[in-house]
């Protein structure tokens, strides 16, 4: 019942081996002939038609050739462009004439002969003064002098203002003498277009990422080319030759296939190693309930490679079939069997599986998808034949709408092929709960598995076992019920499994029917106790007996093996205290063995199992202590819990100190409604006339 870690590490191999086998299997059934069943040319850009080529049904697509093309144009179309005009540029340029400004005017000012003025001048850097532009430099007065360098610098700063290009740079300096003051003579305006030209550079350079990022710009401008076909258009004539355009119309069609089939075995190869390792990540982090059990693991992969090898057969190149076929009857299986996450996983990957390479992918894989996720959510923990009803009329409302959302939109469906898929997907609905409602209940009842049906059917009141229960140790049978009542309570505050926790809850302390008188809550008020006459060793061997006689009952009645786990582990490695002390008591100081005093296990392994040994614990004490106050109950509560945590008990169970925070807080709140104060009425009331006293017979002062 309770694997050691050699048998899980041995279910874990045979489980890696299980899933490489199905992915070969997978991989197979998606590349199979019998998988794509499409009348296909092998063709290639630039290859001669050998036949008319048209469209078998309508279609609409964006045309990855032709919106390729419209961005290439509209890239082409951007002009290089340059950065703003650098200001630094500017004044380096404005700088340097001045330093030739002053130079001149150190030249001018000199005490020196002409003739050696005239060479200085023409030795200066920078500028190339002709022998006129020199004549007329050391004939100007200071006055006209200084006119001619003011405007100099200020035309240098209109040129360099604007933006010059490398290219532009020689237009620019022809301009120049256009900017020259007409206040000035004519020498003046001559000498200043001399002074400033060689200083005129390019300001704005040709920048790559402005120009990459237009460009950029302009090709995300330009929309999707969509194109479209209708049914029996022509796509290639005969003797035509097939451009990248019409090699794209005739694949989105279908109409051909690769020349290398390496793609198509590379795109299947690559979803199922991703379905794979995705499916290895799954077991690895969450640990579901199939992954200790092998028959599990077996049957999930059988149903999983049916419904994917029916689809690949029934569902290439038909247009109503696909959305008839009920895959969401496997999400819903899955999830009745091992939970919902389990049942969203792995509908997921047999949508994804079962969608690929269809020529409405897009569409089938949110229809089954979203489909099977709404029937399991709606089912949640299919507790009732109502939660599936009403599981299939989510699936067909999730079918429905995503019929609407990609049919109605993408395609150019009309109205009658509308109702059609309509139909469908409530056929799908329907044949999905169809599917999953009986075939959970056989495959639970042969794999063993606890389903939620199952625990409500064995926790009636008319179930033989409870009918046995009640009337072989009815305060064991109350006390069970009360017991329940705080494990469910406490097990839905931390999202924990409350059905599982109460119906275990229940069964837990079904061994006492095997001799029930000789529990205190099955004894009469005034019995004397047969503990007080026994040895503790035998009291205590017989109260340990309760929980293999309570799996012997369980197993008699074919109860779950889940059930079975709350018997085997409601009071873990504990030993019984009473006993035990009392034992002590009797050595007068000499050494006792406590594991005779002690229950064999195993120790809670799940936080419904645990819920309940704490929940056990608690009831039991303020049953026999009866807490007065709320601070008497609340570290009541505390100390049970402390006690079994100290102890180890807690150690395999998955429980968290907040959870356990929020445990204890629910049963105090459990607590104070059952052990209430409550009013003490009187023996006997007298009836009296007079006005002044009390209806209970009191005095009224």
């Amino acid at each position: 019942m309770y694997p050691s870690q050699h048998d899980i590490a041995r279910v874990k191999f045979l489980a890696i081996l299980l899933l490489v086998s199905v992915s070969i299997l997978a991989f197979i059934a998606l590349v199979q002939p019998w998988s794509l069943r499409q009348e296909t040319l092998v063709l290639h850009v630039g290859d001669v038609a050998s036949q008319d080529m048209r469209a078998g049904h309508d279609i609409s697509y964006v045309s990855q050739v032709k919106t390729e093309e419209a961005r290439a144009v509209a890239e082409r179309a951007v002009e290089p462009l340059y950065a703003p005009p650098d200001p630094d540029i500017t004044r380096t340029q404005i700088e340097a004439l001045r330093a030739v400004l002053d130079a001149i005017s150190s030249v001018r000012s000199a005490d020196s002969l002409p003739s050696q003025k005239q060479a200085d001048l023409v030795s200066l850097q920078g500028v190339n003064l002709t022998s006129v532009d020199i004549e007329y430099l050391l004939a100007f007065t200071s006055t006209r002098w200084d006119n001619v360098q003011t405007q100099a610098v200020q035309v240098l700063e209109r040129v360099m203002g604007s933006s010059i290009r490398s290219d532009d740079l020689g237009i620019v300096r022809q301009n120049v003498p256009t900017m020259v003051s007409y206040s000035l003579t004519e020498a003046e305006a001559t000498l200043v277009t001399a002074l400033v030209s060689p200083f005129v550079a390019p300001n704005s350079f040709y920048s790559p990422e402005l120009t990459q990022a237009a460009r950029q710009a302009a090709r995300e401008a330009v929309p999707p080319v969509t194109l479209s076909y209708i049914k029996g258009q022509t796509i290639v004539s005969s003797g035509q030759l097939i451009s990248a355009a019409d090699y794209e119309a005739l694949a989105e069609l279908g109409l051909i296939s690769p020349a290398n089939s390496m793609i198509e075995f590379s795109g299947a190869a690559a979803l199922v190693l991703l379905a794979a390792v995705f499916t290895v990540l799954f077991f690895h982090r969450r640990m579901p309930p199939m992954m200790i059990d092998l028959r599990g693991q077996i049957i999930l992969a059988l149903l999983f490679l049916i419904l994917l090898i029916g689809a690949r057969v029934v569902l290439p190149n038909r247009t109503v079939a696909p959305y008839l076929y009920p895959l969401p009857a496997f999400g819903l299986l899955v999830s009745a069997l091992f939970g919902m996450e389990s049942g969203m996983i792995f509908s997921l990957l047999l949508s994804a599986l079962s969608a690929y390479g269809m020529p409405s992918a897009l569409g089938l894989l949110p229809y089954y998808a979203l489909g099977s996720f709404c029937g399991i959510f709606v089912l949640g923990q299919a507790r009732r034949i109502g939660n599936y009803l009403w599981a299939g009329v989510a699936v067909t409302g999730a079918s429905a709408a995503m019929v609407v959302s990609y049919r109605l939109v993408s395609t150019a469906t009309d109205w009658v092929g509308i109702a059609t898929l309509l139909g469908a997907a409530a056929f799908c609905g329907v044949v999905s709960i169809g599917v999953a409602l009986p075939a959970q209940y056989l495959l639970a009842q042969f794999l063993g598995l606890t389903t939620a049906l199952q625990l409500l059917e064995i926790s009636r009141p008319d179930f033989p076992l409870l009918k046995y229960f009640l009337q072989r140790a009815p305060g064991t049978y109350q006390h069970s019920l009360q017991v329940a009542n705080m494990a469910e309570q406490a097990a839905e505050q931390i999202h924990a499994d409350g059905l599982l926790t109460r119906v275990g809850a229940i069964f837990h302390d079904i061994g006492k029917n095997a001799n029930p008188a000789f529990f205190i809550e099955n004894q009469p008020p005034d019995e004397v106790d047969p503990h007080n006459e026994m040895d503790p060793a035998v009291a205590s061997a017989t109260i340990i007996r309760h929980v293999s006689d309570g799996l012997e009952l369980a197993k008699k009645y074919r109860l779950p093996l889940r059930i079975q786990d709350f018997i085997a582990e409601h009071h873990g490695t504990l030993i019984t205290r009473y006993q035990y002390n009392a034992a002590l008591e009797a050595a007068g100081g000499e050494p006792v063995d406590a594991e005779k005093y002690r229950y064999s296990g195993p120790r809670p392994r799940s936080r419904e199992t645990a819920l309940l040994m704490l929940a056990d614990g608690v009831e039991a004490r303020a049953r026999a202590e009866h807490p007065k106050t709320d601070d008497e109950m609340l570290a009541l509560v505390r100390n049970v819990i402390e006690y079994r945590q100290q102890a180890g008990q807690l150690e395999n169970a998955p429980l968290t100190q907040l959870d356990l925070r929020i445990i204890s807080e629910s049963f105090f709140a459990t607590l104070r409604g059952t052990f209430h104060p409550r009013l003490e009425y009187p023996s006997d009331i007298t009836p009296t006339t007079d006005k002044h006293t009390h209806p209970l017979g009191k005095k009224v002062k």
